[in-house]
């Protein structure tokens, strides 16, 4: 049977999952390493790719690390009442991230946080994104587009593992994850996108 995500258990989930989720990892860092508002550099988003414009690769690798276990946390806190709590919570993460309520609803594009909840449901699925990210990566140097490529296959991944529940509930997270990287896409027709490594 499907978790049963109308109960207050689910409904605690998705409440943790977006507190936890709406934390802003890469504009706390940031502010606490005297380098200002994140925001007002390069693309304006709080992830980790923005960070790693200020030049500390250091505080990038940070804000990846807890904008990826703050979902994690989520979905394993809220397992404890039950599957549909966790998916819930999962879900409730990267909403949160998205549209933190801290800052005007306006958060980062979600792969880390997409991972992070990953992480906590499927490590084999886990594996698969992380060698199509670095396949494409690695031969295109579009970060972009392995990302969108990652997030694409695994709902089918979740499906082929048996995962039907966590499966619908990564191709959700995928759609808003490819509606955040819109501009990305555009920029990807029409050969404007940067590569991995590129300068200015």
């Amino acid at each position: 049977m499907p978790p049963d995500l109308a109960t207050p258990a689910a409904l605690g989930g998705l409440a943790l999952g977006y507190a936890l989720g709406s934390i802003p990892f890469g504009l706390i860092l940031t502010k606490f390493a005297g380098l200002g508002d994140v925001r007002a550099i390069g693309s304006g988003n709080i992830g980790a790719t923005n960070v790693l414009r200020t030049g500390r690769k250091g505080l990038a690798a940070a804000t990846l690390l807890g904008d990826a276990l703050k979902g994690t946390a989520a979905v394993l806190i809220a397992r404890q009442m039950g599957e549909g709590a966790a998916l819930a919570a999962g879900f409730g993460a990267f909403l949160g991230h998205l549209f933190p309520v801290w800052l005007g609803f306006k958060g980062g594009k979600g792969v880390a946080t997409f991972i992070g909840v990953l992480l906590a449901f499927s490590p084999p699925a886990l594996g698969l994104f992380a060698a199509i990210w670095l396949g494409l990566a690695f031969a295109l140097k579009y970060s972009s587009l392995a990302a969108l490529a990652a997030s694409a296959a695994t709902p089918l991944a979740l499906w082929a593992l048996g995962a039907p529940a966590q499966a619908l509930l990564f191709l959700l997270l995928g759609l808003l994850l490819w509606w955040k990287h819109a501009p990305n896409i555009r920029r990807l027709a029409s050969g404007k996108e940067g590569r991995i490594g590129q300068k200015g």
